[in-house]
């Protein structure tokens, strides 16, 4: 019986995974540095790159804006999933 016990656990383990997944591909963060703001879901994936093309002169600066903005909403992003992997896990383990 108590292997069971343990498929079911995993099988909730999966199944709040997969919640979670849905809810972090809903969760959108915003990276901001200049020029440029950068939208990604929690998942990571970019979902937009605004450039303020108007107020630009300098390409090198237009470069770290981006690269400043995607690293911003990266770890906006990032925040958002160890949280939601924190309450799947119970601080502890996985359940198996």
């Amino acid at each position: 019986m108590a292997m069971f016990g343990k498929a079911k656990e995993q099988y909730e383990f999966v199944k709040k995974a997969r919640e979670i997944q849905k809810k972090l591909r809903a969760e959108i963060v915003e990276g901001a540095s200049g020029n440029v703001t950068v939208k990604m879901n929690g998942e990571m994936k970019v979902q937009s790159v605004s450039i303020d093309a108007e107020t630009i002169d300098d390409v090198g600066q237009l470069e770290r804006d981006v690269q400043s903005a995607v690293e911003s909403a990266t770890e906006k992003a990032q925040k958002i999933a160890q949280n939601m992997m924190k309450d799947v896990m119970g601080g502890g383990g996985m359940p198996f």
